[in-house]
């Protein structure tokens, strides 16, 4: 940097010829960061099947057009630093800029800015939490789920007890998950669902989803389980109700 030594009125002429050029930067790159964040994610996401991927997508959305602000300040002030600040000569750099550590302006900006983000953050996923908690029926379908090396086993306990290899739900029904590993950590991963929980050896832990769209899906493990944990896939058919109950009956069991 330049030596900057003087008068307080010298140092902020300084500040201010260089804090223009700044906010340009700062400007560009929040609108490239935004346009980011509403039209990338969407694309890169797996298509929701569930009021659950609804939410986690627009949180995402939100939260990477939320921090592109942020993001935009720090790398604007790295690339003016790099191209303007940078010292090109084989003589010794000379003394830094003005410090702003001691900048009360400065301080009280990003207090505020920092503040308000976190507070927006904050009171944006406990409204989430609350939307995806309120799509939960009082009377859910219960599916036993069990991983194991390297595959997942399914049982409907109020369905007589069926037991498959394929994951097949109703779709628009609410629907419980309880699920457990028979050997080491698993991760019952539903990514079109928006869920994903590990599976612990002699626990059970649960989660709940409402599957909105017909369909063919992937199950995967989202924890290193072992030698084929990257085969540890399978598939889970969203279908009619009737197909559903037509399915239960063709297994052997009766629908609760």
């Amino acid at each position: 940097m330049r030596e900057t030594q003087g008068t307080a009125p010298e140092r902020r002429a300084w500040w201010r010829g260089h804090v223009g050029h700044i906010l340009l930067i700062w400007a560009g790159i929040t609108v490239a960061g935004v346009l980011f964040g509403l039209f990338l994610p969407p694309r890169l996401m797996p298509q929701p099947a569930s009021g659950t991927m609804h939410e986690v997508r627009l949180t995402v959305i939100v939260f990477t057009v939320a921090a592109a602000p942020v993001a935009a300040l720090v790398w604007g002030i790295a690339l003016y630093s790099l191209v303007v600040w940078r010292h090109r000569s084989s003589d010794v750099p000379p003394e830094d800029g003005p410090p702003i550590r001691g900048n009360t302006t400065v301080q009280v900006a990003w207090l505020f800015v920092s503040s308000f983000l976190t507070l927006f953050l904050l009171v944006w996923g406990l409204g989430e939490l609350q939307a995806i908690s309120a799509q939960a029926s009082p009377k859910p379908l219960v599916v036993d789920v069990v991983g194991q090396q390297w595959m997942w086993t399914y049982a409907y306990p109020q369905d007589g007890g069926v037991q498959s290899a394929t994951l097949v739900l109703p779709v628009g029904r609410s629907i419980l998950f309880r699920v457990t590993s028979k050997d080491v950590v698993h991760s019952f991963w539903i990514p079109n669902m928006g869920i994903k929980i590990d599976a612990n050896p002699g626990v059970t832990t649960e989660v709940g989803v409402t599957p909105d769209q017909l369909g063919v899906f992937n199950v995967r493990c989202a924890e290193l389980c072992g030698l084929y944990h990257a085969y540890m896939e399978s598939a889970v058919q969203v279908v009619s109700g009737s197909a559903f109950t037509a399915w239960v009956r063709a297994n052997g069991g009766r629908v609760g």
